[in-house]
């Protein structure tokens, strides 16, 4: 059975997308911890991130920068944490999160956002996306 990353890859059920190319996808999560919260999963499902082929690997963490850039041009903060911590879905998944201080990066602080905060969360990313140059932002 598919997981529900892929479901939302191929457009089975809805996501907020930020970035799309032909490894990786980057999207809202649905239960952000603070406001520009992104999901950045590679196309294939795979379960682990130590399992994630090391070219996938490495450009999963060049888009990672890419859109960090664009959240603190976004958002501001103080840092973009990135966490790998794969509990929740079975399918290797990078976090991205704004952040002030170490607090802002508990899972504890998620809370369900409407689709239409994320939908404008995702177009103001994709906005510093293409003010960066980021072809990967428009589909």
């Amino acid at each position: 059975m598919p997981s529900i990353f892929t479901r939302i890859i191929n457009g089975e059920l809805p996501g907020h997308f930020v970035w799309k190319d032909s490894e990786v996808v980057a999207f809202m999560t649905i239960q952000p911890i603070r406001e520009g919260h992104v999901l950045l999963i590679p196309r294939a499902e795979i379960d682990h991130w130590d399992h994630v082929p090391e070219a996938t690997a490495q450009h999963l963490m060049r888009v990672a920068q890419r859109i960090t850039r664009a959240i603190k041009a976004a958002w501001h903060p103080a840092r973009v944490g990135l966490i790998v911590a794969g509990f929740e879905v079975p399918h290797a998944h990078l976090h991205l999160i704004p952040a002030e201080e170490m607090a802002d990066l508990s899972f504890a602080r998620a809370k369900a956002s409407s689709a239409e905060e994320l939908a404008a969360a995702a177009t103001t990313l994709r906005a510093a996306l293409r003010a960066q140059g980021e072809a990967a932002a428009d589909w």
